[in-house]
């Protein structure tokens, strides 16, 4: 997937992975009590990143992204540093 954000230094762009909104045993969840996920997927990196890249499933902090809508779509813009580990 391509995207129209490049990232400058360390950042990576990324695109966050939907809440579930039904539970294991079948309940559905309300949107407002749904927790967000703090997993996305990188869709673009900064030339300055060094163990992250494109294509990655990241687990983040929660308070670091810095949310961007464009076009209707919303992406995280997260630092590497901010990164706490890959997922496989």
């Amino acid at each position: 997937m391509s995207v129209n954000i490049q990232p400058l230094g360390d950042y990576v762009v990324a695109e966050p992975e939907e809440a579930p909104t039904k539970t294991a045993s079948g309940l559905y969840l309300p949107e407002k009590t749904a927790e967000k996920p703090k997993i996305a997927k990188v869709l673009a990196a900064g030339k300055d990143a060094k163990q992250i890249k494109v294509g990655d499933r990241i687990l983040y902090k929660s308070y670091s992204p810095t949310e961007v809508k464009i076009d209707g779509k919303e992406y995280l813009l997260i630092k590497e540093e901010d990164v706490l580990a890959t997922l496989k």
